[in-house]
């Protein structure tokens, strides 16, 4: 399987972040299907405002990634906190917040049903403030 970075759907388009996400990307055995993610995110986007209502306020969900470009920090809600940057593979597991260091760009891959609930929570939240 592949695809390029053109050809996957953009699921949120907000000022300083896009999300695309191209679903049902391969199997994972019992995590189940895996979503493939490209984000694209602009120096100081921080999503805890957008997690607010999730469990602990937090993404719930665990990532598999790679940094293309930028520096990103991970804050847990027990404080503790981590960052990756240019050339970095990651696994963030859940329960997280992310904030943007300097423009980033990265790719994901994650639990398709998990992250897809995440992605929805997330639009609910812009489409309120909208």
């Amino acid at each position: 399987m592949r695809i390029n970075k053109s050809d996957v759907e953009v699921q949120m388009a907000i000022p300083g972040a896009t999300l695309r996400q191209h679903r049902d990307f391969g199997s994972a055995g019992s995590l189940g299907l895996v979503s493939c993610e490209y984000f694209t995110l602009a120096a100081g986007v921080d999503t805890t405002p957008l997690f607010i209502g999730l469990d602990e306020d937090a993404c719930q969900c665990p990532h598999w990634g790679y940094v293309l470009a930028g520096q990103l920090t991970t804050t847990a809600p027990d404080g503790t906190s981590e960052t990756v940057a240019t050339g970095d593979i990651f696994y963030w597991p859940a329960g997280h917040n992310v904030r943007v260091d300097s423009d980033a760009e990265i790719i994901m891959f994650s639990p398709q049903e998990e992250h897809s609930a995440v992605i929805a929570h997330m639009l609910d939240k812009v489409n309120a403030q909208g």
